[in-house]
């Protein structure tokens, strides 16, 4: 069941990953801080894209502006407009290694996998140096099943320096994923203190204590989770395992029912409800 749920929150969220869009000009700028939360919504509006088409407008020879408008039209989810401009970033600049990566990250979230590792290795080809490509491509590597080379990507990120709790987390995943808990919650832990604003390294932190059987820790980084994303029905669901092996039922139930309330289609939230309902609470005589 542990696994489950572990495998679940290895899925980051979509705007989680939009946030690492880089709108950098002509030099590197730090990435950003890939919590959700600290993603402007009018980023992607309408009234922002049409001023970012304005100066394209004025400026259509200008790489920079098609990368920034890009990075807009993937925050509000238009996801080929997105491709498009940064084809275009491209054309104009070959050498243009963070619209590689911005462009990267968006054929990412349209399924085109092998497109997106190509345009990685092109960046990190152009930059050996750029931090964010390693990361990228180490997610790739990681969600198809290559965690060794995910993880050297991950380590080459942090060797960098990397100013992208991304970095920290995803590997952070990879260790929980071996059972290396400790090293996992070493990693989880820094990517809290770079954002801690962010719910995923919360819940994960929690996923690798639950696994370490210290269930009062689990449970305060649950709280934290749901505390910074009150959505997030895998924190809700692990919230509840947390209080089911603390011996608190009710709440356990509670949680589990917030969890399926979010999505009713959540099988580990509907089976924590049915373990811990009050029908199924043993009686004593």
């Amino acid at each position: 069941m542990l696994a489950q749920i572990v495998q679940q929150t290895m899925r980051l969220p979509t705007a989680l990953m939009l946030a690492g869009l880089t709108v950098a000009a002509g030099c590197q700028t730090s990435p950003n801080a890939y919590t959700s939360a600290d993603i402007d919504p009018a980023t992607g509006s309408a009234v922002n894209i049409g001023s970012l088409s304005t100066v394209i407008t004025q400026n259509p020879s200008d790489a920079n502006g098609y990368n920034v408008r890009g990075t807009a039209y993937g925050k509000a989810g238009k996801l080929r407009e997105a491709v498009a401009d940064f084809d275009t970033a491209i054309k104009l600049n070959p050498n243009f290694y963070q619209a590689y990566a911005n462009r990267a990250l968006v054929e990412r979230r349209l399924g085109q996998t092998d497109k997106a590792l190509a345009d990685y290795n092109r960046a990190i080809q152009i930059n050996p140096n750029y931090d964010i490509a390693y990361i990228g491509r180490g997610n790739i590597y990681r969600q198809n099943g290559r965690a060794d080379l995910a993880l050297a990507d991950f380590n080459k990120a942090i060797a960098l320096d990397t100013a992208d709790p991304r970095a920290y987390h995803n590997r952070g995943l990879i260790y929980q994923a071996s059972n290396n808990q400790t090293q996992a919650i070493d990693d989880f832990s820094k990517a809290i203190s770079m954002s801690p604003k962010t719910a995923e390294p919360f819940d994960a932190r929690g996923l690798s204590y639950l696994a370490m059987g210290d269930y009062k820790a689990a449970l305060d980084n649950f709280n934290e989770a749901v505390t910074r994303d009150r959505d997030s029905y895998a924190a809700w669901t692990n919230q509840g395992l947390a209080l089911e092996k603390l011996g608190d039922r009710e709440r356990a139930f509670a949680a589990f029912a917030k969890a399926a309330n979010i999505n009713p289609n959540y099988g580990p939230a509907k089976a924590g409800m049915k373990r811990t309902s009050p029908s199924s609470n043993p009686r004593t005589t």
